[in-house]
């Protein structure tokens, strides 16, 4: 009988099933072999019955350098190895630095590898001064994707990119089958709302979704899924905090426009009413926070099908940049690595949706996403073994407690989860057992996307 490296016991989330009192094998930086029945032999065997064996996380939305000297790779992937997640794709708009030629994308990829303790891909983009012109030499340099935004930010390191400039991107990008993922809010119409809030005189936690409304985000999701219909390329919007949003991107689908759509876990978990005023400028997230009934559509739209990935958009600013009692001048965006995982599992507990289907929204298709599927997103022969292991134990979150964040606070603070992440492991690796991580940092590898696959 074959003598494998590991062998791990418990109930196992397939791509279509949980295998109750199953097992994964692992050989070297693979699985071998998913089965039931009768245990094959092996050198180390980790009893987690009664515990759910779930493929590693992929989180599509990670900015750990956007504030300079303060979080990097060392502490992002530290968080992610603590709550299951084996893979982070990072944003290119980093701090005093944005990603957007070869020179820049290469030593990026140095850095990771130097620091990461998990699996890393990376986004590009584009100065728009250049339009398309660095997005050949981005692609070969291993860019795993293309971020814009349709709102301007700041125009030297997050600017807007306007329609047409878009289109070109689209349609050059569409050549190499790499997503074009896009922030989703209207330029024109934030800055006319952001503008009435404050002649209004309002600053109080209620004046962000007020400079925000629905019509901001649904008008730049049209616009972006026009853009990749009329192209071909993959249009991505990489965050949609109201049902409607939804909707048009399975009204595109059904169409045969290659339209995908990002749910983050604050806009499944957070909502405006009960959250809005506690939180004030820990919770100012673009888009924002939306009502509890937009947390519950979306809710409905994840249990159809219509939500393609679950992610963070992490970002773990110092706590000085959340707490202005002017609400619109706070920084935009929290920490959520860490809970990414259990957060996900446990709305799906209260809302009846199956692990299988959190399997595919945090783990399959990410991967597909970002065409790591060769060797990421599910628990199957061949792919790599990065497994995270979750048993119901429920726990009150303290972001302090582990030592795992660079940041100790947390919209998610004091909220009971119900899924504890008892191991996981990154290409057969344990990197942390019981909430110790034990990856260190240059244990990550960056990711290049397989083309044409």
């Amino acid at each position: 009988m074959k003598l494998y490296d590991i062998l791990i016991q418990g109930n196992i989330v397939t791509r279509d099933e949980i295998i109750h009192d199953g097992y994964v094998a692992v050989s070297g930086e693979t699985i071998a072999a998913v089965g039931r029945g009768e245990l094959p032999q092996a050198q180390k065997i980790y009893d987690e019955r009664g515990s759910f064996v779930m493929p590693g996380g992929i989180d599509s939305q990670v900015h750990s350098r956007s504030q300079k000297d303060r979080e990097g790779f060392a502490w992002s992937t530290r968080s992610a190895a603590s709550g299951g997640i084996t893979t982070i794709v990072d944003m290119p708009y980093d701090d005093g630095n944005m990603i957007c030629n070869g020179e820049q994308f290469r030593a990026k990829i140095a850095n990771a590898e130097q620091n990461a303790r998990v699996d890393v891909a990376l986004y590009a983009t584009i100065a728009p001064e250049e339009g398309t012109l660095r997005i050949k030499e981005l692609v070969e340099a291993g860019a795993a994707g293309f971020k814009f935004s349709t709102f301007g930010t700041d125009p030297k390191r997050f600017p807007r990119i306007p329609s047409y400039l878009l289109f070109e991107c689209f349609r050059e990008i569409g050549k190499y089958q790499l997503v074009a993922g896009v922030h989703n809010e209207n330029d024109e119409a934030v800055n006319y709302f952001v503008d009435k809030v404050k002649k209004s005189g309002l600053t109080d936690w209620t004046a962000h979704a007020l400079s925000r409304p629905r019509i901001t985000e649904t008008l730049a999701m049209a616009e972006i899924y026009e853009l990749a219909a009329e192209t071909g390329c993959r249009g991505h919007v990489v965050h949609c905090s109201v049902g409607r949003g939804y909707e048009m991107c399975a009204a595109y689908r059904s169409q045969n426009a290659d339209t995908t759509v990002e749910a983050c876990i604050h806009y499944l978990i957070l909502n405006h009413e009960e959250h809005g005023p506690k939180l004030k400028g820990l919770g100012k997230i673009n888009p924002p926070i939306r009502p509890k009934a937009e947390v519950e559509a979306i809710w409905k739209h994840l249990q159809k099908g219509n939500v393609t990935v679950v992610s963070t958009d992490h970002v773990s600013w110092s706590l000085d940049r959340k707490s202005d009692p002017d609400m619109l001048k706070n920084a935009s965006g929290a920490p959520g690595l860490e809970v990414l995982y259990p957060l996900l599992l446990t709305g799906c507990k209260q809302h009846d949706v199956s692990l299988v289907k959190a399997a595919s929204v945090i783990a399959e298709n990410p991967a597909r996403l970002f065409n790591l599927h060769d060797r990421k997103g599910v628990l199957e022969v061949g792919k790599d073994a990065d497994i995270s292991i979750f048993r119901e134990s429920p726990y009150e979150y303290n972001p302090r407690k582990s030592g795992n964040n660079i940041s100790d606070w947390s919209p998610y603070e004091g909220m009971t989860l119900d899924f504890k992440l008892s191991k996981s492991f990154l290409r057969g690796e344990l990197i942390c057992d019981d909430g110790l991580v034990l990856s260190r940092q240059g244990n990550g590898r960056f990711l290049k996307p397989v083309l044409g696959k």
